[in-house]
């Protein structure tokens, strides 16, 4: 008699209930019935959804598009999800050590890459904001820079620190660039103080990972996409945000962002 295939959310799941501290979202009974989506589209949807509403907020408003102002939002959209990924870095710390060892197999015995299988993975809605979930980000990227489960390293303990620092001035920036409600010098300020700390940690990150020599331990092509590529935008944007933040604080006024 043939075997009944497993249901969607199980097949997605059914390898992360190795090594788990926290089963619920890979027991049968959790997908049982309810609608589950794959990892990636969980984050792609809420990163849109903040996108289209600080843009589309602005249009309604004031009936206007600016590039420079849709890249910024995009950014800080970007941001605040990162931020609640590194808040569970720190929640599930040592859970992130065992599910490091566990993709490590893993890779080994399926040759398929760890984040590419996680961010394919479905998981149930009511699992959307599990920090148990979202510590694979650091499980699999730690397949690439292992200091992401090393609580004594740089890497770890900055974005630990971003993780919890960094949402309010993301906020705060957020809706000053849409509604242009502070006094553009006080948006300036905060600003600086944010994308410079980005571009700072960003940078000393990259010093740190050359410094340690783990770009021996990984190909040339995922060092280009998991290392250059994933931690690029902290700086690319954050110079942007840099020169639009000193922009408000000489100009006084919003014109920098086309208001």
């Amino acid at each position: 008699m043939q075997r009944a295939a497993a249901p969607d959310c199980l097949r997605g799941l059914n390898h992360m209930s190795e090594n788990r501290t926290d089963q619920a979202h890979s027991d049968p009974e959790a997908c049982r019935g309810r609608l589950a989506i794959p990892v990636i589209v969980v984050a792609v949807l809420v990163v849109a959804i903040l996108i289209l509403a600080g843009i589309g907020a602005r249009y309604w408003i004031h009936g206007d598009f600016d590039v420079i102002h849709a890249l910024l939002i995009l950014f800080l959209s970007i941001n605040l999800v990162a931020c609640y990924w590194e808040v569970c870095l720190f929640l599930r710390r040592d859970y992130i050590e065992l599910r490091t060892e566990y993709w490590r197999k893993r890779w080994q015995e399926t040759g398929r890459k760890p984040a590419t299988e996680f961010l394919t993975s479905k998981i149930p809605l009511t699992k959307v904001l599990s920090p148990t979930v979202w510590a694979d980000v650091w499980a699999t990227y730690s397949q690439f820079d292992g200091s992401y489960a090393d609580r004594r390293t740089y890497g770890y303990n900055a974005d630990i620190a971003n993780g919890f620092v960094t949402p309010a001035p993301t906020l705060i920036l957020y809706v000053a660039y849409t509604f242009d409600i502070l006094p553009a010098f006080v948006a300036g300020i905060v600003g600086v103080m944010l994308f410079w700390q980005l571009t700072y940690m960003t940078s000393v990150y990259w010093v740190s990972f050359f410094l340690a020599n783990r770009q021996t331990r990984i190909s040339r092509r995922d060092m280009r996409i998991y290392i250059w590529a994933t931690n690029s935008p902290w700086v690319l944007f954050a110079l942007l945000g840099l020169y639009v933040s000193i922009r408000l604080i000489v100009n006084g006024d919003y014109s920098v962002l086309g208001y």
